[in-house]
Formats: C-alpha cells, structure tokens, sequence
C-alpha cells in the first residue's frame, strides 16, 4: 500500500519530465516554472525510491541463490554476507521514504516577517527583546543564502526592543524559523535592577510566512490608510515630513506601522507587506482551530501565548519545554546556535506525522 503510493509519485515524476520539456509548455513560462518546481519537489522522493528498488532486486537475487539446491557453497557464502547488509540498506531507505512521504506544510519554502515584543518585565522585556533580535540575527548569518531586513523597530532610551520587525528572505526560511513563535522567557538579574535579584521577563515571537498575492484577497478600499511624522526614542523628531505610515484593514482590524525608513512610499510597501502576512496569519490562525486534536500539532508552532523557551542565565541553560530539551550553553545560543532546537522540534513533528499516518 505504501510502495503503491510511491510508484504513484514516481509516475507522476516522470509524466512532469516529459511535461517540461513539451515546447508548447516552455513557451507558457508561468506554467512551466509551476511545473518544473513540482518536479523538483520530487526528486528526493523519486531518487531515494529508485535506489530502493534496486538494494530490493539485488535482496531478491541473492535471496533466489540462498534458495537454490544447486547453488555451491561459496556461492552460498557470498550470497549470506551480501544479504545481511541489503537487507539493512533496504530498510534505512524504506525509512527514509516514509518521512520523505509525510504531508508537507505547503508554507515551509516561503520567506517570512518575523515580529519581536517585550512582554512582561517592562524596560528589562524590551532588554530581552534586543537579545532575541540578535541572537536571531546570528542564526540568519549562518544560513546559505539568507538575508535579513528591519522593516520597523521601536527601541525604548535604555535599549533593545518594544517592538521590532524584519523579513527573512531564502531557501526554506518558514520550515526552520517557524518553531520559534511563542512566549520565549528569561530569568536573569536585570541590568535595571541593583537589588541583584532574579527577574523573570519575557518577549514574544511571531513567525509569519510571507503571503503571495494569490492567498491574500486584499482589497485596498478596505485599508485607511494614515501618514504622520516619525519619531525616534524619547519622542525626538527623525524626520520632519510625515513619513511614517499607518495602515488599518478595517474588516479585521489588523493595525500595522512603518517608519523606519525616510521615504513614504518605502513605509507604505513595507507596511503592505506586513499588513498581507498578518492576514494570511490570521486565515492560518483559524484554519488551524478547525484541526481535531488528535491531528494538532504537539509542538505548538502557532500559539503565540504559550511558553515555549527558557533562557536562564544564573545557570547557563536554555529549555524548550514542548520537547524538554535542556543545553548547557546559553552563550551559543544566544549567539545563533539554535539549530539543536530546531532539530528537536522537526523531529517530533515528523513522529508525530507519522504516527498519524500509521493510526489512519
């Protein structure tokens, strides 16, 4: 039944190869790129099935020689050693396959804005904001062909964040960076604090994929629109026009700001961009609500109240508590070194996946 489902996969690869190479269809580039990312999506399916089926043939070959009165002993003995080892190599990738199988979240390929906030703790949250900020910073420098870029930021007299927003551009960005969204908390004596006693404090993060024209029906009569002057910490003057925009989509309320930037129409594309992320957030938000709870996610990648991260700093350590996985090394985390979490996560995601498919 599973190998039936592959087949059906590898079928479709080749249909798709001889699809792009039709001239009819190179001619319609839109279809074509449409196309050939399917069939590129598939790769990894198709040659990792291909290399199955032939460790399964050669299974099948040494197994008739086991089978065979006639076969002579040494042949016999080359036949035993060389199927022990198949045998193995067979199941490593009929594994690989289920997971290569498991149902994809159609937005893992797409770019994203990222929203950082204090929460609780007042001037110490903002503090922690600033960390986050770049510790993700960090994290982005360190992926192949990923770029960052400040859409909006609202830094407080003593440091870090209020609020700050960025987008994050690349291969795969939403798959990695999505594991991130929730309540992140830290325990540490603030630097606000001469008492030397341990505050709690907290930021939140909020992962959005980017959203394509064709998912987000935007009608602009819907959106006021709103220039005013922006204004840096303590409330002094950075630009004397009214630069800064404020966007309002009155169906749903979704408020969004911009004015990092000198130029109105900067503001007004990046707010735009802001503003359709947060829309689409929203339709993901409650599409996710319509999933039983035996198919919901055990991780929590889109509850932006629960807590989902640790960082202690008496004690050196950081805790994701959706997979209980402590490390020791609050330094490189906060450095960018968090693909260990980000492995965990993907990881029991998987399971979960699968044990869903099994139950069905």
């Amino acid at each position: 039944m599973f190998l039936d489902k592959v087949q059906a996969v590898e079928n479709k690869f080749m249909d798709l190869e001889q699809r792009i190479s039709d001239p009819a269809v190179i001619a319609n580039q839109v279809e074509w790129q449409k196309l050939t990312k399917e069939h590129a999506s598939l790769v990894d399916i198709v040659d990792t099935f291909r290399a199955y089926k032939e460790v399964r043939n050669a299974v099948k070959g040494d197994q008739e020689i086991l089978d065979d009165p006639d076969s002579d002993e040494e042949l016999l003995c080359i036949a035993k050693e060389e199927i022990s080892a198949l045998e193995k190599k067979q199941a490593a990738l009929e594994e690989k396959l289920h997971i290569l199988m498991l149902p994809k979240d159609p937005y893992d390929d797409k770019n994203v804005i990222m929203e950082i906030r204090g929460g609780a703790g007042g001037d110490e949250a903002a503090l922690f904001a600033g960390d986050l900020f770049r510790m993700y910073m960090k994290f982005i420098e360190k992926q192949s062909g990923w770029k960052a870029s400040l859409i909006s930021a609202n830094e407080p007299e003593l440091g870090g964040y209020k609020e700050v927003i960025f987008s994050v551009e690349g291969s795969g960005v939403y798959g990695k960076l999505k594991y991130e969204s929730g309540v992140h908390r830290v325990q540490r004596v603030p630097v606000t604090e001469a008492g030397g006693r341990i505050h709690t404090s907290t930021a939140t993060v909020a992962v959005l994929p980017e959203a394509d024209d064709v998912e987000i029906d935007l009608d602009m009569k819907d959106v006021r629109i709103d220039y005013f002057r922006a204004s840096g910490a303590g409330g002094q003057h950075v630009n004397k026009t009214s630069s800064a925009v404020r966007m309002t989509h009155i169906p749903t309320g979704i408020v969004v700001e911009c004015q990092d930037e000198r130029s109105q129409l900067e503001n007004r594309a990046k707010a735009l961009r802001v503003l359709k992320a947060r829309m689409l957030d929203q339709a993901q938000q409650a599409a996710n609500k319509e999933v039983t709870e035996a198919r919901r996610s055990q991780v929590g990648t889109g509850d932006r109240s629960e807590r989902i991260r640790t960082y202690n700093y008496p004690q050196g350590r950081v805790t994701d508590h959706r997979v209980n996985l402590t490390l020791y090394k609050l330094d490189n985390v906060l450095n960018g070194d968090i693909d260990e979490f980000i492995q965990a996560l993907a990881e029991t995601r998987r399971a979960e996946l699968m044990q869903a498919e099994t139950n069905e």
